[in-house]
């Protein structure tokens, strides 16, 4: 089911439907005015009781369907970075990381599977249902093992995103917190999936401030065989 797509419709007659009573309100503004300069109080009375009707309506139409503009937004993904791996050895692999403006990156990664965290910043409300998107800054990838022993014991890899003494708004956030008050929470989120040879994999974020891995159908049919194909 497309929530997105049932979100927009009410969106959009809410939003119509308030244009339409904006509308009806200029109108017995209009008449309104007529009733007073022409001396008739009693009529120009029920006007303006059927004009301030009309404008609470225009308002809490206009309201409501940009409310539910910011929801539908809250479902929309942003693409995060894509990732093809290969397989170099038993649990060594090579990833090619693609961000979406064509950069690419070369890593290696030991392990099972492949993990991707990022520091996120989420606004208050009325910044996000306004259509604020999230702000994110990935911080590392890691290899992940599957058995929990061999996690704690085997080489691990991990391979940081962020510069050594950059500066940016999240620390802004964290040092100065009453310069962006408009801030909520800054906190992270993170993804996994398994690794598979020859597999690609997208990492999205949601307007909620998740990161989402998704396999593409290749991919997917490999991880669904025994040990991952």
């Amino acid at each position: 089911m497309d929530w997105s797509a049932l979100l927009r419709m009410p969106m959009t007659v809410l939003l119509v439907l308030a244009a339409v009573f904006g509308l009806v309100t200029l109108v017995q503004l209009v008449a309104l005015r007529q009733r007073l300069h022409g001396g008739r109080r009693l009529a120009a009375c029920w006007r303006a009781l059927l004009c301030l009707a009309c404008f609470a309506l225009t308002l809490l139409l206009a309201g409501t369907g940009y409310a539910l503009r910011g929801y539908r937004l809250l479902g929309e993904e942003a693409p995060v970075v894509e990732i093809d791996a290969r397989i170099l050895s038993p649990q060594r692999w090579a990833l090619t990381l693609t961000w979406p403006d064509g950069s690419t990156r070369q890593v290696q990664l030991a392990g099972d599977d492949w993990r991707v965290e990022a520091i996120v910043l989420k606004w208050k409300l009325p910044a996000l249902l306004a259509g604020v998107p999230p702000l994110y800054r990935l911080d590392r990838l890691s290899g992940r093992y599957d058995d929990p022993a061999q996690e704690a014991e085997a080489p691990r890899t991990v391979i940081g995103f962020g510069e050594a003494g950059a500066f940016d708004l999240l620390n802004l956030k964290k040092q100065y917190p009453r310069w962006v008050p408009e801030i909520d929470t800054v906190y992270g989120s993170g993804a996994f999936l398994l690794l598979v040879d020859q597999g690609h994999y997208s990492v999205s974020l949601m307007r909620t401030g998740a990161l989402v891995a998704r396999p593409d159908e290749a991919t997917e049919r490999k991880i669904g065989q025994p040990l991952g194909g």
